[in-house]
C-alpha cells in the first residue's frame, strides 16, 4: 500500500530550481533513505511533502491527503523532525511536550507525553529545563515531539547531523526501533553507511532524482558481481580450467585467489566449484565482493556532473 506518492514535484526560487520533476512512491512501513549533497533539494522536498511550502508545479499525496491543499489534515498524519528543532529552553522537557501535544485533537496528552519520554530515555529528566540538555538529548526530545500524535509518516531531516558518535548511535537505534514497529519513515541523511543500515530503499537526488532502489539492487545495477574463490593451492592449471567454462565472463588471478565475473552467479557457482575441484584445487572460501554504497554514490555524482 502506497502511503507517499509524489508526481513531478518541482520547486523554483526565482531562477534557481531546487527540486526538478521529482516523482517517487513509498510503501506503508518502508524506511526510505534520501541522499544527496548539500543544496541537492533534500530539505526542500521534505518541506513540500510536509506541507510547509507549496511546489511550483507537480503535486503529492501523503496518507490520502493532498499536501498542497489539506494542510491541517496532513499535519495530523505526519511527524516532522527538522535538522535544527526548536524548543522553549526555559521550560522542562515535559512541559515542552505538553505544549506541543495541545496542537493535536483527540489525544491523551498526559499519557502520550509519559509514553514517549520513557521510550526516548528522558523520563528521569522530565522536569529538567531543555536548555540544560545536550544536542543528542534534544534530538531524542524532538523525536518524542514528532511522535506524540502517532503519525502515519515520519519525516526525519538529517537526524544525526552534528551529533557525537554516541548520540548519533542512540538516534539510529531509536529509528531502528520505530522501523521494527512498522512506521513509515522518510529519512534524509548525508551518512551513506547510516542509510544502508537503516533503510529498505535508497533514493539519491541532485535536484533531480537520480536513482531509487535497495542497496543490494543498486550494487547489481552499477557493478558486475564478482565471485572470489580463495584457494589453498593456487596454480595456472586451475585458472586455465576455470577460464574454459562458458559461464566465466572475466577472470583475474591474485596471490591465493581467483576473482571472477559469471554470467549468472547464483546459478553458475556449483559448476565453477566442480571445475576447480576436478582440476585439483582445494577451496578455502567462496565469497562475493561487496561494493560499498559510497562507490555507487560517488559514481552517480561524477556522472551527474
Amino acid at each position: 500500500m502506497k502511503i507517499i506518492e509524489a508526481y513531478n514535484l518541482t520547486k523554483k526560487f526565482g531562477e534557481i530550481t531546487a527540486v526538478d520533476d521529482l516523482s517517487l512512491e513509498v510503501e506503508k512501513g518502508e524506511v526510505l533513505g534520501f541522499l544527496g549533497p548539500n543544496g541537492a533539494g533534500k530539505t526542500t522536498t521534505i518541506r513540500m511533502l510536509s506541507g510547509i511550502i507549496a511546489p511550483t508545479s507537480g503535486y503529492a499525496w501523503i496518507a490520502d491527503c493532498r499536501t498542497d491543499g489539506e494542510i491541517e489534515r496532513l499535519h495530523e498524519s505526519i511527524g516532522l523532525l527538522t535538522e535544527t528543532p526548536g524548543f522553549y529552553e526555559k521550560l522542562s522537557a515535559r512541559r515542552n511536550l505538553e505544549f506541543f501535544a495541545g496542537f493535536y485533537s483527540g489525544i491523551d496528552v498526559k499519557v502520550k507525553v509519559e509514553k514517549y519520554l520513557k521510550i526516548m530515555g528522558l523520563w528521569d529528566r522530565r522536569q529538567s529545563r531543555v536548555g540544560t540538555f545536550s544536542k543528542g538529548m534534544k534530538q531524542r526530545l524532538a523525536l518524542a515531539r514528532a511522535l506524540l500524535h502517532e503519525p502515519k509518516v515520519l519525516f526525519l531531516d538529517e537526524p544525526t547531523a552534528g551529533l557525537d558518535p554516541e548520540a548519533a548511535q542512540e538516534v539510529r537505534e531509536l529509528v531502528k526501533k520505530l522501523s521494527n514497529e512498522g512506521r513509515t519513515i522518510f529519512f534524509s541523511t548525508h551518512n551513506l553507511a547510516e542509510a544502508e543500515q537503516l533503510c529498505h530503499r535508497i533514493a539519491v537526488i541532485r535536484n533531480k532524482l537520480l536513482v531509487i532502489d535497495s542497496g543490494q539492487n543498486l550494487r547489481h545495477r552499477f557493478f558486475r558481481r564478482e565471485v572470489i574463490i580463495r584457494l589453498d593451492n593456487p596454480g595456472g592449471t586451475i585458472a586455465e580450467a576455470v577460464r574454459k567454462l562458458p559461464c566465466v565472463e572475466d577472470l583475474r588471478e591474485e596471490t591465493d585467489r581467483l576473482i571472477l565475473v559469471l554470467a549468472e552467479p547464483d546459478k553458475n557457482r556449483p559448476e565453477l566449484v566442480k571445475a576447480i575441484v576436478d582440476a585439483g584445487g582445494r577451496i578455502l572460501e567462496v565469497s562475493e565482493r561487496e561494493h560499498p554504497l559510497e562507490e555507487i554514490y560517488l559514481k552517480l555524482m561524477r556522472e551527474e556532473k
